[in-house]
């Protein structure tokens, strides 16, 4: 069962709409995404713009999107383009960014499309079930952006907005609630302008009514929050909520209703978790704890030859599906250099020498904690083999190759790091040959010079 004061009246669903448009033509931000969406006038270039552009900001902040869509948009500004790209292409492009299965969706969805030799699906429903990658979310977002579908969005600030301002208490991430959030969001949305709309709440969420510090004093929708609400007459009356019909501080002779306590909805808050004075509006929304993160430990060898270091190609399936990265050993209680140098020489039929310790290195997925100890290594021979001993491509690249090719962040820590401890050795090495013009002394140029690489095995 759920309470009537968790929906929207006619008359608030006019005010919302009002108030939220005013509010996103005034405040929107010019992002490169919007300003397609708005002028591109082939409904296949403009999909495919909000496509992307959706699909990058799963998971990730626009400050962080906007280069990589730019540049992605100018390396493929179509379908067709993205389609006859390389998966090795995209993951490059793709590198940094976190979550890289949505790259290598997003890539087959393209090909999906040029091979069928249809257009772009234009409503959330054909999106959804056509196109690998598009869930509720984004197919609603690029339908009512791109194509003006009278549809709802629910990401992570619709449910917040939603969720203060009605009051719902119950766990956010359960699916009676994750479906109500979507009752309501088709519910309010604006049938003129469906697309600003869903950007404006998703944008007042992002901006305004944050998880931490939200700006309710500039809330458009403040006098619609019934949490603002409660907030403020708790602080002025230290009472129950007792609201007066236009949000303002409450009429003595009107009727208190803690609605928070209604043990008959489900969307309340429950006697568990009751509201906390201290938090105001940021009690909602409310989800589980979610488990610890699985924790992990690594051997990392980042083995060298000359100017080249060897990479391991990941699996095409899993975490981190085709991108690249140093040779990874479980950490057991065991792990020692003799052992490492030993699991090396097994699965790349190499021998490592000059073994150092260089530190330690974590990196937090969003579901696993991973803990790299890290070694660096020479070896005097680059095998001819493009796979290691358990079928995983191999290739030795540059550092300026290695930079550029598909690789995690983590790597690029662990690179950092290695290149650090690298210059404080070469550049003692450069002084004493200068001092004493040692022939043949290695320089950091030498070291980490710019080379061309070999083809690339794949």
């Amino acid at each position: 069962m759920k309470m009537k004061h968790h929906q929207f009246t006619n008359e608030e669903i006019i005010v919302f709409r009002k108030k939220l448009l005013a509010f996103y033509d005034k405040n929107k931000r010019d992002l490169p995404w919007r300003l397609l969406a708005k002028s591109l006038k082939d409904s296949d270039q403009r999909g495919y713009a909000v496509w992307v552009s959706e699909i990058m900001l799963q998971q990730t902040q626009v400050a962080t999107v906007v280069n990589y869509y730019n540049n992605w948009m100018k390396k493929w500004p179509s379908i067709a383009s993205l389609a006859g790209a390389t998966l090795e292409e995209v993951n490059e492009a793709w590198s940094g960014l976190g979550y890289y299965s949505r790259g290598r969706r997003l890539h087959e969805a393209a090909k999906k499309l040029i091979e069928s030799g249809q257009p772009m699906p234009k409503s959330s429903k054909s999106l959804v079930k056509e196109l690998p990658g598009i869930g509720p979310y984004t197919a609603s977002a690029i339908a009512s952006i791109a194509f003006n579908e009278v549809c709802g969005v629910v990401d992570g600030n619709v449910i917040r907005v939603l969720t203060r301002i009605r009051m719902i208490g119950a766990d956010s991430s359960s699916k009676a609630v994750n479906d109500f959030i979507w009752e309501l969001a088709n519910t309010i949305v604006d049938e003129e302008r469906p697309g600003d709309f869903n950007q404006g709440i998703m944008e007042l969420g992002a901006t305004v009514c944050t998880p931490k510090s939200p700006q309710c004093s500039l809330c458009p929708l403040s006098t619609l929050c019934m949490s603002y609400k409660k907030f403020i007459i708790i602080k002025v009356t230290s009472k129950g909520l007792k609201c007066s019909k236009d949000g303002n501080i409450p009429n003595k002779k009107e009727e208190i209703i803690d609605i928070e306590n209604i043990k008959s909805c489900k969307f309340c808050l429950a006697d568990s978790t009751p509201w906390d004075s201290k938090l105001g509006v940021m009690n909602f929304p409310r989800k589980n704890k979610n488990k610890s993160p699985l924790a992990e430990e690594y051997d990392v060898a980042v083995i060298q030859n000359n100017n080249k270091f060897l990479l391991v190609q990941r699996p095409n399936k899993g975490l981190l599906a085709g991108l690249w990265e140093f040779p990874l050993f479980l950490r057991t209680e065991n792990s020692k250099n003799e052992i490492l140098s030993l699991q090396v020489e097994k699965r790349f039929s190499i021998k490592i020498e000059k073994i150092k310790e260089i530190n330690t290195i974590t990196h937090i997925f969003s579901h696993r904690h991973h803990t790299y100890h890290v070694v660096t290594g020479v070896t005097e021979a680059i095998t001819d083999s493009s796979s290691d001993n358990e079928g995983l491509k191999t290739v030795w690249l540059t550092k300026d190759s290695l930079l550029k090719s598909a690789i995690s962040t983590a790597v690029k820590k662990i690179f950092k790091e290695c290149e650090d401890h690298e210059v404080v050795q070469v550049k003692s090495a450069v002084k004493r040959k200068r001092e004493v013009a040692v022939k043949g002394q290695q320089t950091l140029d030498a070291l980490f010079s710019l080379q061309t690489s070999k083809k690339k095995k794949e």
